[in-house]
């Protein structure tokens, strides 16, 4: 049953190519502009893409860590998550709070049940030293209740709830908790977990990765507090701890491949590497946005970034995962390789660095913008057009027998 999930992580794809497409002919004004779009764009691949494939994949990869049983599917989670989504996408272009406040409220409960979901999946230490031990667990986790924060600020957008709540920057705060704490750790986790499938090796230094968690979900909280409080001792130290827990991770993951050949052969690789060079980006800058450098764009920087470290980062790093679950749980007779192409991979990497030079160059603006969601709508229809390729000959290839056990027909 978690074809379910894939299922909608495909449709929410090919709803993020058509609005990248949408994004790019508003830009070259060749089609209206529609304020309510501007929030689907990201929220089709965080929210749409990315989160129906964490919540039908994380149980399974805890329990497989673990040593413990394959999980039940939970229709409890599954119609909660996917209800909330479609009244979220339904609420926000039209701002209807009622509609907004049920979606959000529904996403949270969702989240909710799968963190307690995952908190009781526990190995005993002989199962965890069998299985390979566990340690995206409490990544998974840590994001998860970063997600939360994220939900409730993210809801209390519409419905004015940053004043009780003594938020300074509510915008900031929602996508700080959801960037830096859900999917920094949860994508960490991914990488902990399963890079000795994939690279058919360990990681550089096995034991830096506690201390890995540490930096990463306190460097999450600092940059959370930082524009909740309004307060730079917060949101400096987030970034250094941030910025060298994601090094420290990088480096676990290229050291043990460097030199070889084969692997670097794979754009799966090169994708999931390279990305994290638009989370770093707009992480690198801050400093100078912080002091308020005479001439820097940092209105510009802070508008535009979001996009930027979706469509660069997130977007990038799930056509590696989401292509590699795909052929696991499709196709498990065949070669599993991570996913996403060389033509993905560069058209990818062209729409941040057009989306990056409308920050600079503000005479040509509109058309750098418009360049940067072409090249993303044509980075993702290969990859939406291989997941569904994936998804058919996996689901054809079903026999009666699987569809109906034996003696239902007699």
């Amino acid at each position: 049953m978690v074809n379910l999930y894939f299922l909608m992580t495909a449709l929410f794809m090919g709803m993020a190519a058509l609005i990248a497409a949408d994004a790019a002919l508003t830009s070259f004004t060749l089609l209206p502009w529609f304020n309510g779009l501007r929030w689907l764009r990201v929220h089709f691949i965080t929210l749409g893409a990315v989160t129906e494939a964490l919540f039908g994949l994380l149980p399974a990869i805890v329990a497989i860590r673990a040593g413990l049983p394959r999980p039940k599917f939970r229709w409890d989670i599954w119609l909660t998550l996917n209800l909330g989504l479609l009244a979220l996408l339904v609420s926000i272009p039209i701002i209807n709070r009622a509609l907004i406040f049920s979606g959000g409220t529904l996403i949270f409960i969702a989240a909710t049940l799968l963190l307690v979901q995952l908190q009781g999946m526990r190995g005993t230490a002989m199962t965890q030293s069998a299985s390979g031990g566990g340690a995206g667990r409490k990544f998974y986790i840590a994001g998860l209740s970063y997600f939360l924060v994220g939900i409730l600020v993210g809801t209390g957008l519409w419905l004015g709830w940053s004043d009780w709540l003594r938020i300074q920057v509510p915008v900031e705060v929602h996508i700080h908790a959801n960037n830096w704490g859900l999917l920094s750790l949860v994508f960490a986790g991914l990488l902990v977990d399963l890079y000795p499938t994939w690279a058919k090796r360990p990681l550089a230094w096995p034991r830096s990765i506690t201390p890995i968690f540490w930096m990463l979900t306190i460097g999450a909280l600092g940059l959370v507090l930082g524009p909740w409080v309004k307060s730079n001792w917060f949101s400096v130290p987030g970034i250094i701890l941030f910025l060298a827990a994601t090094f420290w991770l990088l480096l676990n993951v290229i050291k043990p491949l460097w030199g070889d050949k084969v692997a670097w052969s794979q754009p799966g690789l090169w994708h999931l590497v390279t990305a994290y060079f638009w989370i770093l980006a707009p992480v690198l800058v801050a400093p100078l946005i912080i002091l308020n450098v005479p001439g820097f764009p940092g209105t510009g920087i802070e508008q535009n970034a979001p996009q930027a470290l979706i469509y660069g980062w997130v977007l990038q790093f799930s056509y590696a995962f989401i292509g590699y679950f795909f052929y696991r749980i499709f196709l498990p007779d065949e070669p599993v390789r991570l996913g996403g192409s060389w033509f993905s991979l560069i058209t990818g990497h062209l729409g941040g660095f057009f989306l990056w030079a409308s920050i600079f160059l503000a005479d040509y603006q509109s058309f750098l913008h418009g360049m940067a969601y072409l090249f993303w709508t044509i980075s993702m229809i290969p990859v939406v057009w291989a997941l569904w390729q994936i998804m058919r000959r996996g689901l054809a290839s079903l026999s009666d027998r699987d569809i109906l056990p034996e003696g239902t027909l007699t």
